[in-house]
C-alpha cells in the first residue's frame, strides 16, 4: 500500500458487498439511522454478490424465498424456489426502489482495513481500475460472503490434463457453454450438483450422470407455494408475505428440530419419500447416506425434477471413487470408466472469512481465530466491526435482518452515549469454555475452513448460534448497554 495515498473521506459507515447482506445492512441502516452517510463497495460491476457470480445451468435457491427474501420487502413471483435471475431482479428492485444506487460503487475490492484507536476510525484500502483509494470510517460492516470468489476448492483429481474435453468447476460457468448432445459427468453430491443434473439433462445434453462418493438426502417439493400464492389474492401484499414468512420459519425449526431428536424416524421418512419418486430407479447404494439426516445440509428437488431426469433416462447416478482422468473421462476406483464429453466439479467451495481482507487494530493483524464471536456478528474485543455469516440449518440470509436491527440499536446507543467506539469486551483471564462452531455438521467446506473462523462459546452472547428463533428474540430484547459491551465516548478520547 502506498502510504501517501490520501484518504478521501470519512463515512458513519462502509458495507463491503452488494449482496443480499449489504443490501439487507444498508436497508435498515438508511430506514433507523437516518442522516448516517454510508458506501456500498463491491469488487463486482454489479449488485447481485453470489447470485450475480454463479451462472450455471438452473442456478436458483435451495431455501424458499419468503424466508431467503428480507423481512421488510415481500417476495412477489410466483414460484417461492427461485431461479437466479429472479433474485437479481430481487436484489435490483430494492437497489432502486430505496434509493441505494446512489451509495454503491463497483469494481471496487477492499483488500485492508486498519483500527485507529486515536482517531476511532477504520482506515479501509480499496483496489479499484484507478489504483489504490484510502476511506475512512466509523463502523465497519462486512456482507462480502463466506467463501473465496477466487480459488474454488479443488479435490485434485489426477490425469486433468490428459482429459481432452471440457472441465469446469461451477464457480466459474462459461458464457454461452453449449452442452448439446454432449455426455457430461457432474462431480458431487451437494446443492450445486443436484440443481446442475436435471438442468442440462432437460436442455440437450445426451445424457448426465451425477458422480459421488457418498449420496445426499434429498428432499423433494413444489417450487411454488400454494398458500403463499393463494393468500395473496385475498390479502394485501405484506400480511400475505409476513403469514408466510411466519409459516416457512416455523415449519422449518419445527423439521430440523424433529429430524435431530428422532435421526432414524426422520431418514425412514426422507428415504421412504425418495424411493416414491423414484420407483425402479430407486437403490440404496446411491441413495442412502452414511449420516444422518441434517448432519449435512439437506439437497432441495423442486418439482422433483432430479428424479424425473433419472426416471425419463436423461440423467443417472454413480457412485464410486476416482482414480484418474484420461483422454476420454473418468477411470474410477472399481475398475469402470464413465465417458464424457464434459466433466463439472461441482466439488464445493473454499471458506474465505472477511472476503480475504487484512484487518488490523492499530497496525496489529487480527487472527479471527483467536476472537470469539458476539451476539452472532460482532467480535471480541474488536471496536466498531460486524459481519454476516448465515444460518446452516435454515435460510442463510435469515440472519441479515436481525443483525441489521441490532446493529442499528447499537449505532442509536452510541450516539445517545456520544460514543465514538463499542466494543465487545472479553477479559484475558475470561477462560471461556469453546464449542465448535460447525461441531453438528459434517460437510467438507465447513470442516476444512473452521480454523479461520472466529471462536464459539456454548452459550450467548460469546456464540453463533444456529436457532433463529431464539436469536431473534435475544437480538432484539437484551440490552445494548449489557455489561460487555464497552463504549469509548468522545470526552475519553479527547482526554486521552
Amino acid at each position: 500500500m502506498n502510504a501517501l495515498t490520501p484518504i478521501e473521506e470519512c463515512l458513519d459507515m462502509i458495507i463491503v458487498g452488494a449482496g443480499i447482506s449489504g443490501i439487507g445492512m444498508a436497508v435498515h441502516l438508511a430506514e433507523k439511522c437516518p442522516g448516517k452517510s454510508f458506501a456500498i463497495l463491491d469488487r463486482r460491476a454489479q449488485v447481485g454478490g453470489t447470485w450475480d457470480l454463479f451462472r450455471y445451468p438452473g442456478i436458483r435457491s435451495d431455501s424458499d424465498m419468503h424466508t431467503l427474501g428480507f423481512e421488510f420487502e415481500p417476495w412477489k413471483h410466483e414460484k417461492s424456489i427461485a431461479d437466479g435471475p429472479s433474485i437479481l431482479e430481487y436484489l435490483d428492485r430494492i437497489s432502486d426502489e430505496r434509493g441505494l444506487r446512489q451509495h454503491m460503487r463497483f469494481n471496487q475490492k477492499v483488500i485492508a482495513a486498519d483500527w485507529d484507536s486515536p482517531s476511532a476510525r477504520w482506515t479501509v484500502t480499496v483496489e479499484n481500475p484507478e489504483g489504490l483509494q484510502r476511506l475512512q470510517c466509523r463502523f465497519l460492516f462486512l456482507g462480502s460472503g463466506y467463501y473465496d470468489y477466487d480459488n474454488p476448492y479443488d479435490a485434485g483429481f489426477k490425469g486433468r490434463d490428459k482429459f481432452k474435453g471440457t472441465i469446469i468447476h461451477p464457480q466459474f460457468w462459461p458464457k454461452d457453454f453449449d452442452h448439446t448432445g454432449k455426455q457430461v459427468v457432474v462431480i458431487g453430491s451437494g446443492a450445486t450438483a443436484v440443481t446442475i443434473v436435471p438442468a442440462m439433462a432437460h436442455s440437450g445434453a445426451a445424457h448426465v450422470i451425477q458422480l459421488q462418493r457418498t449420496p445426499t438426502y434429498m428432499v423433494s417439493r413444489p417450487a411454488r407455494d400454494v398458500i403463499a400464492n393463494t393468500l395473496r389474492k385475498i390479502l394485501p401484499e405484506k400480511v400475505a408475505y409476513a403469514i408466510t414468512r411466519f409459516k416457512n420459519i416455523a415449519l422449518q425449526d419445527l423439521m430440523f428440530k424433529r429430524v435431530r431428536k428422532n435421526p432414524e424416524k426422520a431418514k425412514d421418512f426422507i428415504l421412504g419419500e425418495t424411493a416414491k419418486n423414484l420407483g425402479p430407479h430407486y437403490n440404496e447404494t446411491d441413495f442412502v447416506p452414511p449420516y444422518n439426516p441434517w448432519e449435512q445440509r439437506l439437497c432441495l428437488v423442486p418439482d422433483a425434477d432430479f428424479f424425473e431426469a433419472i426416471k425419463q433416462g436423461k440423467a443417472s447416478v454413480v457412485t464410486d471413487h476416482i482414480d484418474s482422468f484420461d483422454a476420454t473421462g473418468i477411470k474410477l476406483k472399481s475398475g469402470k470408466h464413465l465417458d464424457a464429453d464434459v466433466i463439472v466439479t461441482a466439488t464445493g467451495l473454499n471458506l474465505a472469512f472477511a472476503g480475504k481482507m487484512a484487518i488490523s487494530i492499530d497496525g496489529e493483524p487480527v487472527d479471527f481465530g483467536r476472537h470469539f464471536y458476539y451476539r452472532n456478528c460482532m467480535f471480541s474485543n474488536v471496536p466498531n466491526l460486524a459481519g454476516v455469516f448465515g444460518y446452516i440449518n435454515a435460510s442463510w440470509t435469515l440472519r441479515v435482518d436481525i443483525i441489521g436491527e441490532y446493529i442499528t440499536r447499537l449505532l442509536n446507543q452510541m450516539d445517545a452515549f456520544g460514543a465514538v467506539a463499542a466494543t465487545p469486551v472479553l477479559p484475558a483471564d475470561a477462560d471461556l469454555e469453546e464449542d465448535d462452531v460447525f461441531s453438528d455438521f459434517t460437510s467438507g467446506y465447513l470442516d476444512r475452513g473452521k480454523d479461520m473462523m472466529p471462536k464459539n462459546a456454548p452459550d450467548m452472547p460469546w456464540r453463533l448460534n444456529q436457532d433463529y428463533r431464539r436469536d431473534k428474540q435475544d437480538m432484539r430484547q437484551a440490552p445494548i448497554d449489557d455489561g460487555v459491551m464497552q463504549f469509548t465516548r468522545v470526552r475519553e478520547k479527547v482526554s486521552a
